[in-house]
This record gives structure tokens, C-alpha cells and sequence, in this order.
């Protein structure tokens, strides 16, 4: 069965009619729209990296701060979204700047919980940089709060992750965190 297919019985199943004008397209809107939210099952961390990994002296903190992102919760397939925060400590590499977002987009764009996606693009940096160490913090809003359930509008989420130094030394970690307060 398609993923056209499967808008058109959830929309019958709620009692709508398919030939109404309204509706005439929307299950081929939907699929389209669904395959775009959740495109980054289709890329890899070395196709978005691109290999923007490049030799440098530098070991200070490099701090990516604000970068937006969507998601959908992989419980209610409602969306959340907010403003993520990268840093890394340097070994040798650095990554180019755009990647930062690409990163956090390609994770993002998958059914994903908030707790998941801190970890991943911590691990993912990691990895592609050899840093000595990563930190990130996520703060978003959900709408399966927002729209349903406890219908909370004011409520946010933070969660953090550290790898490597930030994980240990207590000083690093307190530089990151006083240099990233809440997006909301």
C-alpha cells in the first residue's frame, strides 16, 4: 500500500469525503509532505558533512548557537521543534559551520524523541571530528503537549549531552551552559 493510499483510508476513517474540493489532493500532499519531514532517513552523516573536515591548530571551544530545527515525535507523529546548541572542543579538526545544522536536519527529519536526538548529534560530531569533546542542549516545544493531552502552552523541554571533556571536567561544561540560556 502506498503512502497516498494510507492518507486516503485515514481521512475516510474519520468520516471525510475523498471527492470533496477541499480534499481532492490531499492524500498526495500529505505523502509528499511525510516523505519530506522524514527525509533524513534517506542521507548519511558523511553525505551532509560532505568531507568538511579540516586540519586546524585551534583546541578552544567552538559554539554553534540557535540553530532551529522540526521534528516529529515518534509516539504521536506531532511535530516539535525548537533551537539546538552545538559545541565541540577541537583535536586536530574542525567542521565546516553549515554542517552543524545539516547534522542536526538529518537526525531531526526522522521519528525521533528529543532525548535521542541531543544524543545523536553529540555522538555524531564526535565521530566525524575526533573532538575531544561535544555538547549539546535542545530546547523545544511540543506539540503533543501543546495540541492534546495536558494541553500545556507554555511548556518547553531541555535536554542536554555530553561527550568527552564536557562529560568530565566540570569547568568546560560550565562555560557551555552559561553560553547557551533557554530559547524561550
Amino acid at each position: 500500500m502506498s503512502m497516498q493510499q494510507s492518507y486516503e483510508n485515514i481521512l475516510e476513517a474519520v468520516g471525510e469525503d475523498l471527492e470533496r474540493p477541499g480534499l481532492k489532493d490531499t492524500p498526495l500532499r500529505a505523502a509528499k509532505a511525510f516523505s519530506y519531514l522524514t527525509s533524513g532517513y534517506n542521507k548519511t552523516l558523511e553525505e551532509v558533512t560532505n568531507d568538511a573536515v579540516f586540519p586546524s591548530d585551534n583546541r578552544e571551544m567552538v559554539l554553534v548557537k540557535n540553530i532551529e530545527f522540526y521534528s516529529l515525535c515518534e509516539h504521536h507523529l506531532l511535530p516539535f521543534y525548537g533551537r539546538v546548541h552545538i559545541a565541540y572542543l577541537p583535536e586536530g579538526h574542525v567542521l565546516g559551520l553549515s554542517k552543524f545544522a545539516r547534522i542536526t536536519e538529518m537526525f531531526a527529519r526522522r521519528l525521533q524523541i528529543q532525548e535521542n536526538l541531543t544524543q545523536q548529534i553529540a555522538e555524531a560530531i564526535e565521530n566525524i571530528t575526533g573532538a575531544r569533546g561535544v555538547a549539546v542542549v535542545i530546547d523545544s516545544a511540543h506539540m503533543c503537549m501543546m495540541m492534546r493531552g495536558v494541553g500545556k502552552q507554555s511548556s518547553t523541554t531541555r535536554t542536554v549531552s555530553f561527550v568527552g571533556e564536557f562529560k568530565t571536567n566540570t569547568e568546560t561544561r560550565r562555560e557551555f551552559l552559561s553560553a547557551v540560556p533557554e530559547s524561550y
